[in-house]
């Protein structure tokens, strides 16, 4: 057997320091997804039913796309959640039949060094979408309120600027006719660790992993409480947060793509399959504490 990623870092802390219930969870499971005591439903969206409903909302979203190209619109969705939520993966759903030439993907690194002398939303600035274009954002300026708080990659005066200054910048992007939605993607600490243990053992998924994922591990209640106070502090009637509840990584993409295409007019719109989100697994904030 080749050499895990971070020495294995994962499988020892499931082994050595995973709270007892997680650890029991995981074990019952088999390497199956774990779906929260919590969760609204007892198993996964069935497999052919996901499929199916997946390709009549990908012809919705290639619909959307024509008529943001031809008005002009610009919609900007940003993906936000813990690591393994299912970011990667719901953006993936979207973008699969979608024209790269007016819809992208952006994924910021760490900031350079001049890029972190600059106004911290400076960057994310230049990524907003162009009139007929979609841009989807694999994390965003949200990193300011929960990554680098716990792991102290900012100062506590910066992060308190960001919130004073956020709601005046999304207000802005708002009032100059951006669609902007914001999803945040919940997981229980079982399902992301779980998750985390099929990537360290399978090559082709190695790579998703990072140190910040591993060395985040240890940090699952101060995620919770950096988490519960940027909803709280970021939830705006003009930019709401929609949380939808991850474990099942289909009902969430669907619940993803719907929130996008039951809030837009667009030409050729079918509402019958465009519908609403699922109730049961979308909400506010609060949602993040089920």
């Amino acid at each position: 057997m080749s050499k895990l990623p971070f020495d294995g870092a994962i499988s020892t802390f499931y082994k050595k320091h995973a709270p007892e219930h997680v650890r029991e969870a995981i074990a019952k499971a088999n390497g199956k997804p774990i779906l929260n005591e919590s969760y609204p439903y007892d198993s996964r969206m069935d497999r052919k039913e996901y499929d199916e409903t997946l390709a009549k909302l990908q012809i919705e979203l290639v619909k959307l796309q024509a008529w943001a190209q031809k008005s002009g619109e610009r919609i900007a969705v940003v993906f936000e959640g813990r690591d393994t939520a299912g970011k990667g993966g719901a953006i993936k759903r979207f973008m699969e039949h979608m024209n790269p030439r007016s819809a992208r993907v952006v994924a910021l690194s760490a900031p350079t060094s001049r890029e972190a002398k600059q106004w911290y939303f400076q960057r994310y600035v230049e990524q907003m979408p162009a009139g007929g274009e979609i841009c989807l954002f694999d994390r965003s300026w949200y990193n300011r309120g929960v990554v680098e708080k716990v792991f102290g990659f900012c100062t506590d005066a910066q992060r308190q600027a960001f919130f004073k200054q956020l709601p005046d910048f999304e207000k802005l992007l708002v009032e100059d006719g951006i669609r902007l939605f914001k999803i945040w993607l919940n997981i229980s600490q079982a399902e992301q660790l779980n998750r985390m243990l099929s990537r360290e053992h399978d090559p082709l998924k190695q790579w998703k992993l990072s140190q910040i994922d591993v060395d985040g591990l240890n940090y699952w209640d101060e995620y919770s409480e950096a988490i519960s106070e940027t909803l709280h502090l970021t939830h705006e009637i003009y930019a709401p947060w929609t949380v939808i509840r991850a474990d099942d990584k289909r009902r969430a993409r669907i619940a993803s793509i719907r929130l996008v295409l039951s809030q837009i007019d667009y030409a050729g719109k079918k509402e019958k399959i465009v519908g609403t989100p699922d109730s049961l697994i979308c909400g506010g904030p609060a949602l993040i504490h089920a």
